[in-house]
């Protein structure tokens, strides 16, 4: 992580909330993301987690508060925004890693043509550089180049996923969301995806907001943590310490597994 007393936040969440009828989802979560940080969110399901992930990725309308991002050393607060301009940030500045790939994957599209479809989506028009870049990004994600022209749905899941990592950074996203992205997968895939999402935080210094159940995840790629319950942020620190030295009851249940996350 970098020396965070220079630098203007990359992400400003100020009072956010959102409800669904009487339920809470979240309720007046406030945080900074620092240029180059990784913060986990932590918590049992219906925890809250999920729902503020979808806020501050914009694929849900909070009740209130604000989503500051910098853009050119101004912080602009994206849940205003117009919707044009937020689609495009999603684009661009910004990326989504699905715990379910074939949500962030064209399943009837190559797997070149996936990654490429990013590209074009920052200006690249050259067939030739994009198909290179393609090769590039596959091999970076340990899939093999002469799968380049096949499609997701003749992928397995470990794969899937790996394709949609690829998807997701090949342009080189500012800030990325990933919602749980080692869920659901055998634990030996798990494994394998976790040591390449290390090595690609660490390469290429990626700010990221990561959902997750398991602890395993965030003590591994996540600078700071952030444990939730029923909604409410109820401890938050650097993530070794929350994790060796929980301080709320409910942290502590969560680190030695009382409660199923």
């Amino acid at each position: 992580m970098k020396d965070l007393g220079v630098m203007q936040p990359l992400l400003r969440v100020e009072g956010l909330s959102r409800s669904y009828g009487s339920r809470i989802g979240c309720a007046d979560v406030s945080f900074d993301l620092w240029p180059g940080e990784v913060m986990g969110i932590v918590g049992e399901s219906g925890s809250g987690k999920t729902t503020l992930l979808n806020c501050l990725a914009g694929q849900l309308e909070p009740d209130g508060g604000a989503v500051l991002f910098d853009q050119g050393g101004v912080l602009v607060d994206t849940v205003t925004m117009p919707e044009p301009q937020r689609r495009r940030l999603g684009r661009t500045d910004w990326a989504f890693v699905h715990q379910h790939a074939h949500q962030g994957l064209r399943m009837n599209v190559s797997a070149g043509g996936n990654v490429g479809e990013r590209l074009m989506a920052v200006g690249a028009r050259h067939y030739g550089d994009i198909r290179d870049q393609a090769l590039d990004w596959l091999g970076r994600v340990e899939i093999a180049g002469d799968r380049i022209d096949d499609r997701p749905s003749a992928f397995s899941g470990g794969m899937r996923q790996r394709l949609q990592i690829a998807r997701n950074l090949v342009t080189g996203p500012r800030l990325v969301f990933m919602d749980e992205p080692t869920g659901g997968l055998d634990v030996s895939v798990q494994a394998r995806l976790l040591d390449l999402l290390r090595g690609l935080v660490r390469e290429m210094g990626l700010s990221a907001v990561i959902v997750t159940h398991d602890l395993a995840v965030v003590r591994l790629l996540a600078d700071r943590l952030m444990v939730m319950k029923d909604g409410h942020v109820v401890e938050t620190g650097l993530t070794d310490q929350v994790l060796d030295d929980p301080q709320h009851g409910y942290t502590q249940l969560l680190v030695s597994s009382v409660l199923q996350v």
